[in-house]
This record gives structure tokens, C-alpha cells and sequence, in this order.
């Protein structure tokens, strides 16, 4: 990792005080779209004079690549930056990539949403370069992602969920779709374990439209998620730090659509968001603390957003998901709940850039015997 990037760092102080933040997006993916927009509104808000940023893209082939057009808008101040950034480029070593320009601290933000970014496998290269970054380890990234895994560990942690099946490609026969239904009900909804996003999910009412959701998400994974269709609101809660996190208040998204799906997300803006989620304190108190239980579980640190369905008169809150790296385009839910807990976009960057400076220095104490 003894290389430079041959590029200039972005405007600012001219001393080597700033942190040099390397922010990582795009990825191979089917979440690179969302990974582009998001690190264009982060790049827009973290602060020239604190960062020298060097923005990196991952395009869809896995090519590494210095982003020089978002690089060029920086120079002349965030106003300039488009609304989704270009992950394609020159191609570049990616230890030249993360490699930063000159001296100072440095800290990763691996913007990178999905398989072969947000479940370890970034997280694991970056442990090696010995450099700081932004969210999970290895460990809590690859759990998290995992929504079969993650389902059994929550399990084992006693975190009510859903009624829920997982399966790989070659444990499924004609006769699966039946079972499933006699199993758990219909209608019934069916998920890639490694995705997110709501990328491959579909709700299925009857046999043969889940033998088309079954296909459809082993398209995407060989393992796949089939769990009961819960009747409940659907309540977010944001997590943020690490031995000490703290939960902020909690958010309800009411969709557009049957279901929060990937366009309601992030295509047509129709969903809601109830910010704070019409609770009572008691709920209020209870859903924070079952977030910060899961988050504590699947290993989790820097930040997560625990999403939770409300079965009310029924089962209470039950754990949908984790997601390690939620989404900060303008209709993100993780920065809006932090900005409603009085933590503004920038101030939120700044946390998380701490996060995972103070990370890096007790793990290298723990492991540098």
C-alpha cells in the first residue's frame, strides 16, 4: 500500500491537517445506481476544510477507477456536483485507488450497497491495507448482509421476527412452492439472502406466483429468504456508534405501493415518511431498544438502520432487516432520522469519519501484540 493516486486532492487548507476521506461507490451490484446518488449527496456535504476528498467509482465490471469528473466539480465547491455520480474512468489498481495523496490521516467511506461491498468483502481488504473505514467489520458486514444468517442469529438473541424459511438453489424442487405455503400461509414474500435495496423481492398471493418470486430471486442468490407477509406498519430506527451506540427516534414508512419496494425507494418518491413515527413512549422506547439489540448481535458497528414491522393487537414489533449501509440520497430514511434527532447531514459525516477513526485505533491496539 506504499503507492500514491496521481491525483490532486480536492481545494482547501493547504496544510496536511485534514483527514483524507476516500469515498467508495458503485460496486458490481445491482445496487450500483443507488451507491452512485448516494456518495454524490455525501460528497456534496462533507466539509473541504476538514477533508481532502478523492472520490473512487467501482464500475458494474469491477474496474477501479479515480472519478476525475466528480473530482474536477469538487474544485469548484459541492454547488458543482451532479445529483448521481459516473462510477467509469481509467482503470487503477485498487491499492492505488485507496492509497491517498499525501500525508495526513485517511478513512474510507465504502459507499457500496450489496454483494461484493456491503458484506465483508470490502471491509476485508480494507482491514488488510490497515486503513480506517466507515460502518461494520468483516464480521457484522457479512452477518448483516446475509439476511438468512442474520434471521438465525437474532433468532438465537431472542429478537422477535417473522415466520421464515431459508434455502438454497439446490434444496428446491417442484414441490417446494407447495410446502412453503402449507408452511407458512400465503401470501407469502420471497427474497435473495445477499441483496438489498428490495432488489429480487416479491410478494407472492398464490402457487405459481411463488414459483415465479422463488425463480426470480435465485436470479440474484443462491440462497433465498420465504417469510410470512406480516400485517403491520413499517417502523425504521437509526443506529449510530459503537461500544456505546445510541438509537435515534424512530421513523414509520407508509408505501406507495403493496410494499416498500426498490421504485417506491428510491424511483417514484411516493412512499411517506412519518418522522417521528406516530408512537407512544412506551413503543418509542421499546423499538430503540430492540434496535439496539439487534445491532449489538449481528456485530454491528459505526452505523445501521434496523427496520422493524408493527404488528399492533398482535406480536409488537418484529425485526424485518438490518442494512449495514443504508442508502443517504435525499429520500434516505438513516440521515433524515438523525437530522430529526438534531444531527445535521454534515455533522452526521463527521461522526461517522470519527467512528471508525476511534474503531481503527482499538482494534490495532488489540491486535498489535
Amino acid at each position: 500500500m506504499a503507492a500514491e493516486a496521481s491525483t490532486s486532492p480536492t481545494s482547501g487548507p493547504s496544510d496536511d491537517s485534514r483527514i483524507n476521506l476516500i469515498v467508495l461507490f458503485g460496486g458490481q451490484s445491482a445496487e450500483h445506481d443507488v451507491s452512485c446518488t448516494t456518495a454524490a449527496h455525501v460528497l456534496k456535504a462533507a466539509d473541504p476544510a476538514k477533508y481532502r476528498i478523492t472520490p473512487v467509482g467501482i464500475g458494474r465490471d469491477g474496474r477501479w477507477s479515480i472519478a476525475a469528473q466528480a473530482q474536477l466539480a469538487l474544485a469548484e465547491g459541492p454547488h458543482a456536483l451532479p445529483g448521481r455520480l459516473d462510477a467509469g474512468g481509467d482503470a487503477i489498481e485498487p491499492t492505488l485507488a485507496i492509497t491517498p495523496h499525501g500525508a495526513g490521516r485517511t478513512v474510507v467511506v465504502p459507499l457500496l450497497h450489496g454483494p461484493l461491498g456491503e458484506d465483508g468483502t470490502v471491509q476485508g481488504m480494507l482491514e488488510l491495507a490497515d486503513l480506517p473505514y466507515v460502518g461494520s467489520g468483516v464480521l457484522g458486514s457479512a452477518v448483516a448482509m446475509d439476511k438468512a444468517m442474520a434471521k438465525q442469529v437474532t433468532a438465537v438473541n431472542g429478537i422477535p421476527q417473522a415466520r421464515f424459511v431459508a434455502l438454497r438453489a439446490d434444496q428446491i424442487s417442484p414441490l417446494t412452492a407447495g410446502r412453503l405455503a402449507d408452511e407458512l400461509g400465503l401470501p407469502l414474500f420471497v427474497k435473495p439472502a445477499n441483496m438489498g435495496s428490495s432488489v429480487g423481492v416479491s410478494k407472492a398471493k398464490s402457487i405459481e406466483t411463488l414459483r415465479e418470486a422463488i425463480d426470480l430471486a435465485l436470479s440474484y442468490d443462491e440462497w433465498i429468504v420465504v417469510e410470512e407477509a406480516i400485517v403491520g406498519r413499517e417502523i425504521e430506527v437509526a443506529v449510530l456508534g459503537n461500544l456505546d451506540p445510541r438509537a435515534s427516534v424512530p421513523g414509520e414508512i407508509v408505501p406507495a405501493a403493496e410494499f416498500y419496494d426498490y421504485a417506491d425507494k428510491y424511483v417514484d418518491d411516493g412512499s411517506q415518511s412519518l418522522i417521528p413515527a406516530p408512537l407512544t413512549p412506551e413503543q418509542t422506547a421499546e423499538v430503540q431498544e430492540l434496535a439496539l439489540r439487534s445491532f449489538a448481535a449481528l456485530r454491528c458497528e459505526g452505523l445501521s438502520r434496523v427496520d422493524f414491522f408493527f404488528e399492533e393487537g398482535g406480536r409488537g414489533f418484529l425485526l424485518n432487516e438490518i442494512n449495514t449501509m443504508p442508502g443517504f440520497t435525499p429520500i434516505s430514511m438513516y440521515p433524515k432520522l438523525w437530522i430529526a434527532s438534531g444531527l445535521s447531514y454534515s455533522d452526521l459525516i463527521d461522526e461517522l469519519v470519527r467512528l471508525a477513526l476511534e474503531r481503527h485505533g482499538r482494534r490495532r491496539r488489540n491486535t498489535s501484540h
